[in-house]
C-alpha cells in the first residue's frame, strides 16, 4: 500500500494529532512538510517530529508532491489559507470550523461552488463509540428516529452528532437556549492534572432544536472534555426503541422487548497478548463498529482523525466526499444560532443558507 503524502499548515496542539497519526501509521500516511511561521517553533517541530518545515504555504507547495493539505490554523486565519489552496488547485482538509462567522461561511462556500476541493475534519462522527451508535440508529432496530439528546461536545461538534443521529440535512429549526452556572472542583486541563484544589464556575448551555417532527436537546459544559467527575451522555429515541449511552433497547415485535449492551472490545487487557489497541464495538453478537487501523496504538480521537485523513486521501484521488463544506457550515451555523438564542433569551428560527443541499 502506498502511503498518502499530505502537508500541514499550523503547528498547534491540534496539528500534532496529524503528526502522531502519521508516525503510528507510516504505511498509510506521510507528512511532506509543515508550514510554521516562527523560526524557533519550526526548529522545535523538526527536532520533535522529524519533519521538514517551511516558512509559508507557497514554499511547501513548491517543494513536495502532496495529495492534500491539512489546514490546522485559528478559525480567523483558516479562510485565507483555504483561498490560497483553492487558487493553487490543491485539495484541502480544514479543521473545524472552516470560518468564524456566518459571512465567512457564505464566502467559503463560494470556493467550493467554483470548484475548490475542500473537506472538513469533523471527527466526532468517526469516534468508535459514536460511530457504533450512529450505525445502530441507522440500522432500523429502534425504528424512525425522532429525538436525540447529546451531551458530548461543544458547539458545532455536538450539533454534528445531533444531525447524524436524527438524519437531519439542511432543515430549519426553532431554537431555544438557556445557561446555568454551578460550582465545580477544577479538574485537569491540556497542561495536565490540577496541582491544587480550586473551585470554579461550570457554565452549562442547554438548547432545544425543534425541527418540527424531530427534536434535539443539546447540553454541554466546557469541563466535560477533561473532567474526572462530569460524564458524557447520549440518548437517541426512535419509534421502536432507544439508544442510551452503552445500551440499546428495542422491540423485536410488539410483545418482545430486547436489550443489547454496546460492548467495547480492546486487545491487550487481562492477559491478552495480541497487542494494545482498540478492536471495535459489539451489540450482542454483531460488530457495529470495527477499527480500520488495527493494530496501531491510537486513542479514540486519533482513530477518528485518522479516519478523516484516510477518507480525505480517497477524496483527493477522485473519490467521494465525507464531510464537505456545506455540512460543516450547517453545523456551525446552527451552533451560532444556539449562541444567538442564548444571548437574546428568545426563540430563533433558522433560515435556509446558500450552501443548503436538498
Amino acid at each position: 500500500m502506498t502511503s498518502s503524502c499530505f502537508g500541514v499548515v499550523g503547528s498547534g496542539w491540534r496539528a500534532e494529532f496529524y503528526l502522531r497519526i502519521a508516525q503510528a501509521l507510516p504505511d498509510r500516511f506521510r507528512v511532506g512538510g509543515i508550514v510554521v511561521r516562527r523560526e524557533d517553533k519550526a526548529r522545535l517541530m523538526e527536532k520533535t517530529w522529524g519533519v521538514k518545515t517551511y516558512g509559508d504555504l507557497s514554499a511547501l507547495l513548491a517543494s513536495q508532491d502532496l495529495q492534500f493539505v491539512v489546514v490546522s490554523t485559528p478559525r480567523e486565519a483558516t479562510p485565507s489559507v483555504l483561498r490560497d489552496l483553492a487558487r493553487s488547485g490543491m485539495a484541502a482538509l480544514a479543521e473545524t470550523p472552516p470560518a468564524p462567522d456566518l459571512q465567512g461561511l457564505v464566502e467559503m462556500n463560494r470556493l467550493t461552488q467554483a470548484g475548490a476541493k475542500i473537506q472538513v475534519a469533523e471527527q466526532y462522527q468517526f469516534q468508535p463509540l459514536h460511530a457504533a451508535r450512529i450505525s445502530l440508529a441507522r440500522s432500523g432496530r429502534i425504528g424512525p428516529v425522532s429525538q436525540a439528546q447529546v451531551s458530548v461536545a461543544h458547539g458545532y461538534h455536538g450539533i454534528s452528532l445531533i444531525r447524524k443521529f436524527l438524519g437531519i440535512g439542511f432543515e430549519n429549526a426553532t431554537i431555544r437556549a438557556r445557561e446555568f452556572a454551578s460550582p465545580i472542583i477544577a479538574g485537569p486541563d491540556r497542561s495536565g492534572p490540577p496541582t491544587s484544589e480550586r473551585v470554579e464556575d461550570s457554565r452549562q448551555t442547554i438548547a432545544w432544536l425543534d425541527f418540527g417532527d424531530k427534536l434535539a436537546v443539546y447540553d454541554f459544559t466546557g469541563d466535560q472534555y477533561l473532567s474526572w467527575i462530569r460524564g458524557l451522555r447520549v440518548q437517541v429515541r426512535g419509534m421502536r426503541g432507544e439508544i442510551s449511552d452503552f445500551s440499546c433497547k428495542f422491540l423485536k415485535d410488539f410483545q418482545t422487548p430486547v436489550e443489547l449492551a454496546l460492548k467495547r472490545v480492546d486487545a491487550g487487557a487481562n492477559g491478552n497478548l495480541e497487542g494494545y489497541y482498540h478492536k471495535g464495538f459489539l451489540a450482542g453478537d454483531e460488530w457495529v463498529y470495527q477499527n480500520p487501523f488495527v493494530p496501531a496504538r491510537l486513542s479514540d480521537d486519533e482513530i477518528a482523525v485518522a479516519t478523516c485523513l484516510e477518507r480525505m486521501a480517497r477524496y483527493a484521488a477522485g473519490g467521494p466526499g465525507f464531510y464537505d463544506l456545506a455540512e460543516a457550515s450547517q453545523d456551525h451555523y446552527l451552533a451560532l444560532m444556539v449562541d444567538e438564542a442564548l444571548r437574546n433569551g428568545q426563540p430563533i428560527t433558522t433560515t435556509c443558507q446558500s450552501w443548503a443541499q436538498w
